[in-house]
């Protein structure tokens, strides 16, 4: 059993990402109904919440329904950080993580996430310095390093785990390869591999499937999948997942019906969470592949994005239930 501190969260715990526009609280709700084992929350700018800036604070809301769920939070300058570490925990997650791996330049400019892998002394200084801080697991979210000259992450990681992390999630691309190329597990297997690592290091990347699960857990011995992009638009995946685990054999895929409902779903969820507005716009990411590999749908989809109207989304949903033939049975 795989632990998280004092947190149990199974066997080989397939993760729920920290995703920008991504991962709020109906998506994570989906993903957790569907498998996810952890979830964590959009990545939280640590100047945002001592500014009580708006976007930031929303971004701390969870819900009982996601335990155990983690807040992820990133900064570069150790005061902000420290503060907002006591702003995360007035709101009680399970987990507190650190983002060290953004690779977006409005980030690392101001070398946060990914552009901390610049300046490994101040990332094992910051973290020894919050791990000091809270009460509840401190984990950390990074990449292999900053380019392919400089990858130290086995030594990273076992500094990081000597001042008191708790997890480590590791992305197998450097920051210089943003999310191009194939992700690079073995650098991941070799922290696992360090006979001196004692706490849990799941892999990032290039999960899509759930033979890529079995891969990183067989071969590359990893104790847990972080899932990204294959869950946008298919909070399913975490299931089809745990299903091959058991059986080696491919779930089902879900049928138009399904589809339609959980589409539904989020976007009431989202609606309910963010107004119509935002609840409109902030779930169109995920249509293209909640209808992934249907054909001649391409005019549903274009419906369902270009609507601002909620009520003309759910009525393209309508349609999609009269008019689509379900591939499963064509």
């Amino acid at each position: 059993m795989v632990k998280i501190g004092n947190i149990e969260v199974g066997d080989f715990p397939l993760l729920l990402a920290p995703m920008e526009d991504v991962s709020d609280p109906p998506f994570r709700a989906l993903c957790k109904e569907n498998g996810a084992d952890v979830v964590y929350t959009e990545f939280i700018s640590s100047e945002g919440l001592i500014r009580d800036a708006a976007k930031s604070l929303q971004k701390l809301d969870i819900y009982e329904k996601e335990r155990p769920v983690g807040i992820q939070i990133f900064g570069s300058n150790l005061d902000s950080m420290l503060r907002s570490v006591e702003i995360v925990e007035a709101t009680m997650p399970d987990i507190i993580d650190i983002n060290f791996g953004c690779p977006v330049k409005k980030v690392v400019c101001k070398g946060a996430g990914a552009g901390i892998l610049r300046n490994i002394p101040l990332m094992v200084k910051l973290t020894a310095e919050m791990v000091k801080r809270t009460h509840l697991p401190l984990t950390v979210k990074t990449r292999l390093g900053w380019d392919h000259n400089s990858i130290e992450i086995v030594e990273v990681a076992e500094r990081l785990q000597d001042v008191g992390i708790k997890a480590i999630s590791i992305h197998g691309r450097t920051r210089a390869q943003m999310y191009k190329g194939d992700a690079d597990w073995k650098p991941i297997s070799a922290v696992k591999n360090n006979a001196r690592m004692h706490i849990p290091v799941f892999g990032n990347g290039d999960v899509d499937s759930p033979e890529r699960a079995v891969e990183m857990r067989d071969r590359y011995g990893l104790d847990g999948a972080m899932i990204g992009r294959a869950s946008i638009g298919n909070p399913w995946f975490f299931n089809q997942v745990k299903h091959f685990f058991k059986t080696r054999v491919h779930m089902d895929k879900p049928s138009i019906q399904d589809r339609v409902a959980l589409a539904k779903r989020h976007l009431e969820m989202s609606i309910d969470w963010k107004g119509d507005v935002l609840g409109v716009l902030e779930t169109r990411r995920h249509y293209t592949n909640y209808f992934k590999g249907i054909k001649n749908f391409k005019p549903y989809r274009t419906a369902m994005v270009t609507a601002n109207d909620p009520q003309e989304v759910f009525n393209t949903f309508d349609r999609v239930l009269d008019e689509v033939i379900d591939p499963a049975w064509s």
